[in-house]
């Protein structure tokens, strides 16, 4: 069986006034169905660029996309999204098979409608369905995600932050897909509402054979659930690795300074921090662009060239060091 999802040299280019913004840049991986990716890096390293590359959510200023994304379902076979058009991606992909919980979800909600009308659209406009029947499928996500069906005639604002987070995944389900992109589905919850969120998330994961692209800052969060895990730095996915071996042992420079920036429970350490900022994604550095803040930047080399990716110990990582 193919993978679920399949990236090949993907590419997403903004065009901004003041030149090209490189976000997504020669992406590649690979997610089998019922894994779990998280994706993580600083801010601006173009994570939910790439999400919305994947789901063809693209913004009116694209300059340039490009790759192949492609994506295995039983009834549709082997499709590359990139080549489809929105009508087909409308249609036969987005919400059916392929989700997304936004970031800041919780004011993704229109705050003039009640949880009913916003859930029950999909259903009606995408699967031809009537108000009774969508209602009834509305009712059950909701129930899956713990809620009662009286939430459906509540507006968001008589909804805790937490309640609201729980509606944004019971409508990313609602459809049944394939794959949810999770686009830090756990920003501005408190401590105890974000490991509610995550063991719901693991249980849906469970019940509904869910594939998960998790998009997130923090790597702790991203321990809870993934099976691998990517590392994007300024629009490059740098190194991929499974959870297990990436937790333990590390292989790109960026990838070990991200851990080492994070406390741990059971052990005392150092915090580290990684001197510099995250390059500009208009004029990134030539070589690796992780270089000029890399304490074992190799002179002449990583500064020039590029490094290819390479197999390592399971994992795949882009670096001169190997």
């Amino acid at each position: 069986m193919p993978p679920l999802l399949e990236l090949r040299n993907v590419k997403m280019y903004y065009g901004t006034s003041r030149g090209t913004v490189k976000a997504v840049d020669g992406i590649s991986f690979k997610l089998n169905k019922g894994e779990a990716m998280a994706l993580v890096g600083e801010s601006g390293s173009g994570k939910s660029s790439l999400a919305f590359t994947i789901i063809r959510l693209l913004p009116r200023n694209v300059a340039e996309a490009g790759g192949e994304i492609l994506f295995y379902d039983e009834e549709l076979g082997v499709v590359d999204l990139a080549k489809m058009n929105e009508d087909e991606i409308r249609r036969k992909i987005r919400w059916k098979k392929i989700s997304m919980v936004f970031q800041a979800s919780m004011n993704a909600l229109n705050p003039i409608l009640r949880v009913q009308d916003q859930m029950i659209e999909p259903l009606v406009l995408h699967l031809g369905l009537s108000r009774e029947e969508a209602v009834k499928i509305a009712e059950e996500a909701l129930r899956s995600v713990g809620l009662a069906k009286d939430v459906l005639m509540r507006y968001p604002f008589e909804l805790s932050g937490g309640m609201k987070q729980r509606v944004v995944i019971a409508m990313a389900i609602m459809m049944r897909p394939r794959l949810v992109i999770l686009d830090e589905p756990t920003s501005a919850l408190d401590v105890i509402t974000q490991a509610n969120i995550m063991n719901l998330l693991k249980e849906l994961k469970a019940k509904f054979d869910l594939s998960y692209i998790l998009i997130t800052h923090d790597i702790a969060l991203a321990s809870e659930i993934a099976d691998k895990i990517g590392v994007m730095y300024a629009g490059k996915l740098v190194e991929v690795a499974p959870a297990d071996v990436f937790f333990r042992k590390p292989k790109h420079p960026y990838s070990q300074k991200l851990l080492a920036a994070m406390p741990t429970l059971r052990e005392e350490k150092s915090i580290e921090y990684i001197p510099g900022d995250v390059p500009s994604l208009i004029t990134p550095p030539p070589g690796c662009r992780f270089h000029p803040r890399c304490p074992y930047a190799i002179k002449g080399k990583c500064e020039k060239e590029e490094p290819q990716t390479k197999q390592i110990d399971g994992s795949e990582v882009a670096c001169w060091l190997y």
